[in-house]
């Protein structure tokens, strides 16, 4: 077999009980995807069969839905009387479970990263009516870097808009919530006390519940309660057991409401501080979190932010340091994140930018680059977010029309107050 469907294949990536995943060509697009194909036995199980072809088709269904940057995406699908086959995203990292084992844990920075992709790509989901009810280290998968993530495998899937019923019996044991294990309806809310299950893994190298057997470990779950993460890895913060113990909350009501809530608690005891070595770095979901709070990007959706802090660098300056000098090309532009710029022309002082404000968009908006026209500086320690204009030319066309209507707002703001002051004078 050198083809799935119409997808020449490259190499097998692997295979579990009732499919095997090859990494193919997609001829029609230039890129190289993950295919996914069941094994035709495995549809004509007289046992089981109609279970698999259930499942695979739930996951086929999804195809184009959730379009998110810490989703796998799901690109086509095609299911026949007894064959069937996935084309997904390749990520070739490989997954979580790499970094649950103790002589490979994660520093509390990056895990925090992870948990909080996680759970905006979980809100996402659910803000779509798909539960995903397999969370689990094996179905979060990673790119170039450990914090470079994907949500994986929907074959479990519940989705509110179609015509599904829930499937019991099935999943991963170790991280369904108690509502799961006992087979009751269950919503949005498994999902983010497996969340919990995976960060606790994350944190300690151990799952919260030991046990010999499937039936000891269904037992611990419904009745006891694990010992904190930082009793097996003392630099956890007291911040971290928190949010734990509420993910994974034997009572539904009392776990976190959504994915949203979840992320807010990450970032807060992030900016409390993980008691590690102090940061050297800001990670993706500091960024995340601040962009947020910028009036700049109040329109911007989530996918769109993510390709922001993709596609940015971001900068510490220092008071009396030059960003643009007037006269000089440019090929970037800046927002301020804290701090203040002041912009001069001929060394006359004409405004200071202060959180929020950009300046040098005219290397982007111009079409034959731009001469920067004034000279801009900082007046304090001051945290930038730099954008070449080459690299948000590689973003969506939704995040790029974003940023036009930023800048073309902000420019009417300029001639409205130049209007102004020429009237009053």
């Amino acid at each position: 077999m050198d083809h799935v469907a119409n997808y020449p294949i490259v190499r097998k990536l692997g295979e579990g009980a009732t499919s095997e995943v090859f990494l193919c060509q997609d001829p029609f697009r230039g890129r190289e995807v993950a295919v996914k194909r069941i094994f035709p036995e495995a549809l004509r199980d007289p046992a089981r069969g109609r279970l698999f072809r259930k499942l695979f088709f739930t996951e086929a269904s999804l195809a184009g839905k959730l379009e998110h940057p810490h989703i796998a995406q799901i690109y086509d699908a095609g299911i026949g009387e007894d064959s069937g086959y996935i084309v997904m995203e390749h990520v070739p990292g490989g997954t979580m479970e790499r970094f649950c084992a103790p002589e490979n844990l994660l520093p509390l920075e990056q895990v925090v990263d992870i948990v909080f992709k996680c759970t905006r790509a979980l809100a996402y989901a659910h803000m779509h009516g798909v539960t995903h009810r397999d969370i689990k280290p094996g179905n979060i998968l990673y790119a170039s870097t450990p914090t470079d993530v994907r949500i994986s495998d929907f074959g479990l899937a519940l989705n509110v808009h179609a015509q599904t019923t829930q499937i019991t019996g099935v999943g991963s044991p170790a991280y369904m919530s108690p509502e799961q294990i006992r087979e009751e309806l269950v919503d949005h809310r498994t999902d983010l006390y497996s969340l919990g299950v995976v960060m606790y893994q994350l944190l300690t190298g151990r799952l919260p519940f030991q046990a010999t057997n499937k039936f000891s470990m269904i037992y611990q779950i419904t009745q006891h309660d694990p010992a904190p993460p930082s009793a097996l890895r003392p630099v956890v913060p007291d911040s971290l057991d928190r949010i734990v113990r509420r993910a994974m909350h034997k009572d539904a009501a009392k776990r976190y409401h959504s994915g949203d809530e979840f992320a807010e608690d990450l970032i807060e005891a992030k900016r409390a501080g993980l008691g590690e070595a102090a940061r050297e770095t800001f990670g993706d979901a500091d960024k995340f979190a601040l962009l947020r709070t910028l009036r700049f990007f109040s329109t911007f959706i989530d996918q769109e932010l993510w390709e922001v802090v993709k596609v940015s660098k971001w900068d510490r300056v220092q008071a009396g340091v030059e960003v643009v000098r007037e006269g000089e090309k440019g090929d970037f532009f800046c927002i301020v994140i804290d701090g203040e710029m002041r912009v001069t022309k001929n060394k006359k002082l004409l405004t200071v930018l202060g959180s929020g404000e950009c300046f040098g968009e005219m290397a982007y908006l111009s079409l034959s680059g731009q001469t920067r026209g004034a000279t801009v500086s900082a007046g304090a320690e001051t945290r930038l977010l730099r954008v070449r204009v080459a690299d948000l030319e590689q973003a969506s066309v939704s995040c790029r029309s974003k940023f036009d209507r930023a800048f073309i707002g902000i420019l009417v703001d300029r001639l409205n107050l130049a209007n102004t002051r020429l009237t009053s004078g």
